[in-house]
């Protein structure tokens, strides 16, 4: 099921057990674990997972409710609450999408944040960390492949997503969580012109391996150059195809006119 967990419940100490149940998932909370809008257990799940009573449990989750870091939808479940919201306002976005020196603003903050993740992750990726990593490649290299852009778009999202988890710092994971909700949505950029610009999709997909590979093999200088270099490239090429679209705009007037005249 999306955007819910099974598993990460461990039983927990019985002084106050209430209140261990409610530090417990402010933990995973806190650690990045839970994120915005993921589902809990049931409580007969949690309670049984905690080794505690379904009252104790209802109680957390009451506490865990006022405090703002849940919130119940009736008939659905306990979500985690938006705790980082929107990385921007509409107006603020729709201002960015118009003018090109701040989508080379927002492509600049992404490229020194993900440069510092990628040298995190390679210094403190866990093993299951890496595994992830190799399994978004191969769906990467699955998509690219069989040209479903969908696919490789969530892919793509989910790559630089799982190098933020891999730095293993909470601030981050929260942080670029919200960046990445206008990534997925092609807010600043479609993702689908830019790998129509002559061939760069086929670089993208290299680019990505070589982020993992330095990743994987431990190497955090090259993992922070790649991912640098991978941003940068990302802005060149925009760069490009914004100038060629001008152009065609421009070429396709003085062909309209011509054919008023004529």
């Amino acid at each position: 099921m999306p955007n819910s967990v099974a598993n990460l419940f461990g039983p927990v100490g019985h002084e106050s057990v209430a209140d261990s149940i409610v530090h417990h998932i402010e933990e995973l909370i806190v650690s990045g674990v839970l994120k915005d809008g993921t589902r809990l257990p049931s409580e007969r799940t949690l309670a049984e997972e905690m080794k505690v009573s379904r009252p104790k449990v209802r109680e957390a989750l009451k506490r865990l409710e006022e405090n703002g870091l849940i919130i119940v939808r009736h008939g659905e479940g306990n979500f985690v609450a938006p705790l980082v919201g929107s990385a921007m306002s509409p107006a603020l976005v729709d201002l960015y999408a118009r003018h090109v020196t701040a989508f080379e603003d927002y492509l600049e903050f992404r490229r020194e944040q993900e440069s510092f993740a990628a040298m995190l992750a390679a210094e403190r990726a866990t093993e299951e960390d890496r595994d992830t990593l190799k399994d978004i490649v191969q769906k990467l290299d699955d998509a690219h492949a069989s040209g479903d852009a969908e696919a490789s778009r969530d892919a793509d999202v989910r790559f630089h997503a799982a190098i933020v988890d891999a730095s293993h710092n909470s601030l981050m994971v929260h942080t670029m969580a919200a960046i990445y909700q206008l990534m997925a949505r092609n807010v600043f950029y479609n993702r689908d012109f830019l790998r129509a610009i002559d061939g760069t999709g086929e670089m993208l997909l290299e680019q990505h391996k070589s982020i993992a590979d330095a990743i994987i093999r431990g190497k955090p200088e090259e993992a922070a150059d790649a991912a640098a270099d991978h941003i940068a490239f990302v802005a060149r090429s925009f760069r490009v195809g914004l100038a060629q679209d001008r152009r065609e705009t421009v070429s396709r007037r003085r062909r309209a006119l011509l054919n008023m005249r004529s």
